[in-house]
């Protein structure tokens, strides 16, 4: 396997996690996951070497993510499922374990914090990153980023009954 498969294999998983906690929706999550690497490939010759790799297609992610939700497809589809209150059904595992309660809840939770918060978590724990990671995506320091995903951390398991004091 070489390099770029390897990286492909450690990464892609983490990208199409990120995508489907902002989407909610697979299909789009495939979807936007493929934008990135296409993206990414076609834009190799402008990665500096400033960062690891993964926090530049991370970079590439956000920015997909931005102009999907510009998109006419994106409004529509928010539309549908909005004026639409009926549940997908799941159609495969991976859809069965996505919808189980806990998660649902967690989601729920994680879309009920500000905005910096949503993707401090979101690139934490469904990206993987690290906090220096994570604060060179958003231009804060990794302190910064420690702190207040600690403080997010905090309010989600009081929210969530899982206090251990």
């Amino acid at each position: 396997m070489n390099e770029l498969e390897r990286l492909y294999t450690e990464i892609q998983p983490k990208i199409y996690a990120f995508f489907y906690i902002k989407t909610s929706d697979k299909s789009a999550a495939e979807d936007l996951t493929h934008d990135v690497f296409y993206e990414a490939i076609k834009g190799i010759h402008s990665f500096s070497g400033k960062s690891t790799v993964q926090t530049w297609i991370f970079s590439i992610a956000k920015n997909v993510l931005r102009k999907h939700y510009r998109s006419k497809k994106y409004v529509s589809s928010l539309h549908k499922r909005l004026t639409l209150d009926v549940p997908e059904h799941p159609s495969s595992p991976e859809d069965v374990y996505m919808v189980k309660e806990g998660h649902v809840n967690l989601l729920q939770r994680i879309s009920s914090l500000d905005e910096v918060q949503q993707e401090i978590v979101s690139l934490r724990l469904y990206g993987d990153l690290s906090f220096k990671e994570i604060g060179e995506l958003i231009n804060k320091s990794e302190n910064y980023v420690r702190v207040t995903f600690h403080r997010a951390k905090l309010r989600l398991q009081k929210e969530m009954g899982l206090n251990h004091e």
